[in-house]
């Protein structure tokens, strides 16, 4: 049986904007600015986050990598291969999903319909259980590997403990929190939250989750959900968390929530690249 992940890189024009201002050498700033963050050389291995990625999801078990890029992705196929897809890359086979803007715009259409394109593309995808997550977070291969565990719920994500992020506080108070019921349910994704209500939902260990965008959707009933996402009237974007908003109202009880408490690395700013010293 093959165990299916689907990663979204996310964009780099934050890691961008940060160059100038970060202690990178010349060279690896001109480097950051031609290609996508997730292909930056990181520590003492020098290579990039989406191998080691790619990587712990392998060892966790998933057999095939549906990585979604936008047309622009000669990056990619240098480190990862020149087939559409069906390329053999640290441990799995990776396969490309082309995020195509809409007619007459040049901007992608945000993440739900990054992940519509990808179940339109590989239609097997709409008749199974996969995982989404970020591709400029590594996740470790116990977490990925929690989301392929046996469960009656025909979706879940992971509710990472707030206290057990390393970052700093203002960032970490900028995380999407997750409202979980007493039998680990999602009721909720508060995004943006409000920080005078963030205390009202702690669970009964006193822990506050949060989302970091990693999730495990059975594609059948996700598909509508992502199809009919409305767009954002100020961001002009499909977003994930938007859909499931709206499929966990129309499904209640059907998203379960495991908790971990483990600190995630981080690629969003050009800062964040020390932290990946030690691979």
């Amino acid at each position: 049986m093959k165990n299916l992940i689907i990663m979204a890189g996310g964009a780099s024009s934050r890691m961008k904007r940060s160059l100038d201002k970060s202690e990178l050498t010349s060279s690896q700033k001109s480097f950051a600015q031609r290609v996508h963050k997730s292909l930056i050389p990181l520590g003492k291995s020098e290579k990039p986050l989406l191998y080691h990625l790619i990587s712990n999801a392998s060892q966790a078990g998933y057999t095939d990598i549906y990585l979604i890029t936008s047309p622009e992705n000669e990056a990619f196929q240098k480190w990862i291969g020149k087939a559409s897809s069906g390329n053999s890359f640290a441990g799995a086979q990776v396969h490309y999903v082309i995020q195509y803007p809409p007619k007459g715009s040049f901007k992608p259409l945000g993440t739900a319909d990054a992940v519509e394109q990808a179940l339109e593309q590989y239609p097997n995808l709409q008749q199974q259980q996969f995982t989404v997550c970020n591709g400029d977070n590594l996740y470790s291969k116990e977490a990925l590997k929690q989301l392929l565990e046996p469960r009656k719920a025909p979706h879940a994500l992971i509710s990472y403990a707030r206290s057990a992020l390393r970052f700093e506080n203002d960032r970490i108070a900028r995380f999407a929190i997750i409202d979980i019921d007493k039998f680990n349910f999602l009721k909720a994704i508060i995004e943006k939250p409000d920080p005078s209500f963030v205390e009202k939902y702690k669970d009964e260990q006193g822990e506050i989750g949060v989302s970091m965008n990693v999730f495990s959707f059975d594609g059948q009933q996700l598909y509508p959900f992502l199809k009919n996402c409305p767009i954002h009237p100020e961001r002009g974007e499909k977003e994930l968390p938007e859909a499931i908003r709206l499929m966990n109202e129309a499904l209640p009880g059907k998203i379960y929530c495991f908790k971990r408490a483990e600190h995630i690395l981080d690629l969003t700013a050009a800062e964040d690249i020390a932290a990946f010293e030690e691979l």
